[in-house]
């Protein structure tokens, strides 16, 4: 059988494919399993109570090395859905346990991207693996499909990139006091990048929008709408997404992994370009 694996860099809950690796995570001086003892909510609220920077740490060689030889000794395939090696070096730890597994049926796929774009390359890949698709076929259309799956952002706060030291102390006070939101995306080498930046909440949302507008979008995907942590900003977003005609199909939760760096408030348009 041809099984997946996501870790949960891909903000998929754990029982929605075959295998699940979280990523450890910490913060405050604890320490969680990011989607098993860590939920969404919970690293939001500690986020945002203390001045402790999240730390996170992958998956071992070793964890990834006793999943595939269990994969192995089953005869069964994997298509692994990595977090962008661009962020992580999680693609790279599970190369390497994979060649120490000497088995041909382990597929590792660099997604280049994070959080829910992963979760649709992995639906997609499910639905293949229903329709009774090879493995190597549904590798070869992922590997594909990657590029073509888009988010555009827009952050509330400018707080939690000086944290993670992406932004200098006083680039955050001129923002936040000039109320600058930025607008960010992950490119197509798996990087996350600010695209744009508007003067306030609603002229941010204006700019998502007319970036959307630039795109022609393959409607045999869904349209997600993203948010982190409050959704008063991302119901706004979905209001003029739905007046400008897009049916948004869901609305779903970024995690730790993305959201350490983002902060609270970040209201988002996850979709698949033709």
């Amino acid at each position: 059988m041809i099984r997946i694996l996501v870790d949960s860099a891909s903000d998929c809950a754990p029982g929605a494919y075959d295998y699940f690796m979280p990523i450890s995570v910490s913060l405050d001086g604890n320490d969680y399993k990011d989607g098993v003892t860590l939920t969404a909510d919970k690293f939001y609220e500690i986020l945002t109570s203390t001045e402790d920077f999240p730390r996170t740490a992958q998956p071992s060689p070793q964890e990834f090395l006793d999943l595939f030889e269990e994969v192995k000794q089953n005869g069964d395939e994997l298509i692994y859905f990595a977090l962008s090696s661009s962020l992580s070096g999680t693609y790279q730890g599970a190369n390497m346990a994979a060649a120490m597994t000497e088995y041909d049926g382990i597929y590792i796929i660099d997604t280049r991207t994070a959080t829910h774009m992963i979760g649709v390359l992995a639906e997609y890949a499910k639905r293949r693996v229903d329709e009774g698709a090879k493995a190597t076929d549904i590798v070869a259309e992922c590997e594909e499909l990657k590029s073509k799956v888009k988010v555009l952002a827009g952050l509330d706060t400018l707080e939690y990139l000086r944290r993670g030291g992406r932004l200098g102390n006083a680039s955050a006070v001129i923002g936040s006091l000039a109320k600058i939101k930025p607008i960010i995306t992950v490119t197509e080498e798996g990087k996350v990048e600010a695209i744009g930046k508007g003067l306030g909440v609603g002229r941010a949302m204006q700019m998502i929008m007319e970036k959307l507008s630039e795109c022609e979008i393959d409607d045999r995907f869904p349209i997600y709408a993203l948010y982190t942590y409050g959704t008063e900003n991302v119901e706004e977003l979905k209001e003029r997404l739905s007046a400008a005609g897009y049916n948004v199909s869901d609305t779903r939760q970024v995690g730790s992994t993305i959201g350490a760096h983002i902060g609270p408030g970040v209201y988002a348009v996850m979709f698949v370009i033709k």
